[in-house]
């Protein structure tokens, strides 16, 4: 018999309907699909809400309701630079309140009390009553704070001031002759040079940024760059870090740093023999071996940290160590104490940032926590030297990060933000045309709730980190700004739901800490979504994303002419082959071979070769192709970027991949050990490791650079 108490799927939408949480979603295949009680459940309750019973609903959907009055002023007041904003204030009926505002500089500005009345309303016992203040429209971009009192209380609150867009694109396309840029894509672990330790670091992708540069590249994006486990093993995948704030030392260039010219002899002929054996992976075309290759790195960076700095440089480290604050000393405790504690160990969920205990622990390990904050000085240094080298070749935006997801579940924001996010619960994505079962990322998600009550200071600290030497951003799955696709633990990826976040803040703070480091926006926009979505990214200056495989129009092909100009365009992404791999159907036969495919592997190669020859055919339609069966593999992938050419999209990509001919997949999504993600290095069509040094006379890359930078004028 069924359970009287238990709450009907009617209860469970109300309350899904007050936090946020999906009932329904559209499929990839355009079916509106119901989202199971079993998974609203869950859901809610990893979001803290109380659901087990019919009653418990009903309390829930009232707290709800209640929630803004118990708080005297909301936590974080968003409000569009020069727009009138007004926001509740909270105090027992009656009481009088004074609000004022200080900006981040430290002058106060009045609040102005409106004339909305607002019925008062019993809360916890208290008559409550609501005066409407109004924030100045004065007010100037910047983190301010609302600071209300009156009679036995007082309250603070962030005010954050956005741009109603970010400009950054906009003078982008007036910095640049044709009005339009293109850059290099590539996977930096892959890129490797003879003077590599296994893997590409930092210098080579300043060599990488001189080489694009010199033949008209105006920037190269590179793969997330975020820092994962402190010791090997590390993880490979770079969209599932540790942290995604702080940076991965297997990016150092040991030599480069300035202590390594005074190393004494005996430790100078140890880093050599490290380097030696390091880079005799380099020219290993089968796969990338992090963990030797950080192994050796971690021995070498020991001995050059133990070198004494110069009084100056000295100086420039401990700036560096209080200007990121206690982000970076928790980052840095984790990663000691990671030393100590594997990722399993029972001591991380009792242990606090902050706590007693952590900082007993933190006394022990104050060597290590300040060798881990070195770690991030040394690659703060390299890579604002990277980004200087990108512009002094002439770029005009030089290095565009990536910014990931999510974190690792047992990673070190995971850890330091735990209140910030979600127990139970992890980002994934539905069914769709990368993978037909769904896709569990296994990164916890932000607590939509517990941001805001921070005054969403996570968030803002990891771009502002990012952005510091950067010329760009790219954000992956920037939908998730908007919603995230939620898989509820121990349920399959398809099981999960959209939770709604306040992509208004969001996507207002990207703007104004974007704006403030001069940093182009790129999101990444692909997927299911609601058409307004794309239209409101572009209306805050944001660029999209367009994958010339994917651009539909009235069920074919779309013209490149027909593409949005706000936004990076380019033949392929990291989650395909290669151009020359997806040409050969690379892309189904390792679906088919890892059984990914909802329908019969037959069915797939034939409708994966009709929708190529339709792009083709539009190659050979503007005499960019010769006629079928008469056309080479090269001929045949310059002939996309050629047609890409005629879209007006300011950023167009060239896949570095794409460049020297390699055919092997990056990542194929959906998988994990079968098959070796992100370990692909960079190789040509015959299997042979391309090095930084051959890529700018490599006769495939010229060519290939010489056709885009033809064919955009």
């Amino acid at each position: 018999m069924p359970d009287p108490s238990a709450p009907t799927l009617e209860q469970l939408h109300a309350v899904a309907g007050a936090h946020g949480v999906g009932t329904d979603f559209w499929g990839f295949y355009g079916e509106l699909t119901p989202v199971s009680g079993q998974t609203l459940t869950a859901i809610l309750t990893a979001l803290g809400v109380d659901v087990s019973s019919a009653e418990a609903c009903e309390q829930a959907v009232r707290d709800r309701a209640d929630h803004p009055w118990r708080q005297m002023v909301p936590p974080t007041v968003v409000m569009r630079e020069g727009t009138p904003t007004s926001f509740p204030v909270h105090v027992p009926d009656g009481d009088p309140v004074d609000v004022t505002i200080v900006d981040e500089w430290g002058q106060s500005w009045p609040a102005y009390l409106g004339q909305q009345w607002t019925d008062p309303r019993v809360v916890d016992g208290v008559r409550l009553g609501r005066a409407t203040f109004w924030a100045p429209t004065e007010l100037p971009l910047g983190w301010h704070t609302i600071r209300a009192t009156s009679p036995g209380r007082q309250a603070e609150a962030t005010l954050v001031v956005v741009p109603h867009r970010v400009t950054t694109a906009d003078s982008l396309a007036a910095r640049t002759p044709r009005g339009r840029t293109w850059g290099l894509m590539a996977q930096l672990y892959s890129v490797r040079s003879r003077r590599s330790w296994g893997v590409g670091d930092i210098e080579d992708l300043a060599d990488l940024t001189a080489i694009a540069g010199e033949a008209g590249a105006d920037w190269v994006l590179v793969n997330p760059l975020h820092a994962a486990e402190p010791v090997p093993p590390l993880e490979d995948s770079p969209y599932l870090p540790a942290t995604r704030r702080f940076f991965n030392p297997i990016y150092i260039r040991v030599e480069s740093i300035p202590e390594a010219s005074y190393l004494s002899t005996a430790a100078r002929a140890r880093v050599e023999q490290l380097a030696e054996l390091a880079s005799a992976d380099n020219g290993d075309p089968t796969a990338i071996r992090r963990d030797p290759a950080y192994a050796a790195k971690l021995e070498a960076l020991h001995l050059v940290y133990a070198v004494p700095r110069s009084p100056g440089r000295e100086r420039r480290f401990a700036g560096f160590k209080d200007a990121e604050g206690k982000g970076l000393r928790d980052f840095a405790l984790w990663c000691a104490l990671r030393e100590r504690y594997p990722a399993d160990d029972p001591v991380w969920s009792s242990l606090a940032p902050g706590s007693d205990e952590a900082s007993v622990l933190a006394q022990g390990v104050a060597d290590r926590v300040d060798f881990f904050c070195w770690l991030q000085w040394v690659l703060d240094e390299q890579l604002e030297e990277a980004q200087s080298t990108a512009m002094k070749s002439g770029m005009t935006v030089g290095v565009v990060h990536d910014l990931a997801v999510g974190v690792h579940p047992c990673g070190a924001d995971a850890w330091a933000l735990r209140d910030a996010l979600i127990q139970g619960a992890s980002v994934g994505a539905p069914p769709d045309m990368y993978n037909q079962q769904g896709q569990n990322w296994s990164q916890p998600p932000w607590h939509p709730g517990r941001l805001a009550d921070l005054g969403y200071a996570p968030f803002r600290d990891m771009l502002r980190t990012i952005l510091r030497h950067a010329g760009g951003i790219r954000v992956d799955h920037v939908l998730g700004l908007f919603r995230l696709w939620w898989v509820p633990e121990g349920m399959s990826a398809a099981q999960g739901a959209y939770v709604y976040y306040d992509h208004d803040a969001l996507v207002g703070i990207l703007c104004l800490e974007a704006q403030r480091a001069g940093a182009v926006v790129i999101g990444e926009d692909l997927g299911t979504f609601e058409p307004w979505v794309r239209d409101f990214l572009a209306s805050r200056g944001l660029l999209g994303t367009s994958i010339l495989w994917f651009e539909y129009e009235d069920g074919a092909p779309m013209p490149p002419e027909h593409y949005r100009t706000a936004c990076l365009a380019s033949v392929n992404t990291h989650d395909l082959p290669p151009t020359a791999g997806y040409l050969a159907g690379a892309h189904v036969d390792l679906r088919a071979e890892l059984g990914l495919l909802s329908r019969p592997v037959e069915v797939e190669r034939e409708a994966d070769r009709v929708e190529q020859e339709r792009i083709l055919s539009m190659c050979r339609e503007r005499n960019l192709l010769a006629p079928e069966g008469e056309a080479t593999e090269v001929a045949k992938v310059e002939s996309l970027y050629r047609l890409l050419a005629a879209a007006p999209s300011l950023m167009q990509g060239v896949a570095l991949v794409d460049a020297v001919g390699e055919t092997r997949v990056q990542n194929q999504p959906g998988t994990d050990e079968e098959y070796p993600n992100w370990r692909i290095p960079l190789a040509d069509n015959d299997g042979r490791a391309v090095f930084v040094e051959d890529l700018a006379e490599h006769p495939r890359v010229k060519s290939l650079f010489k056709a885009v930078h033809e064919s955009l004028g």
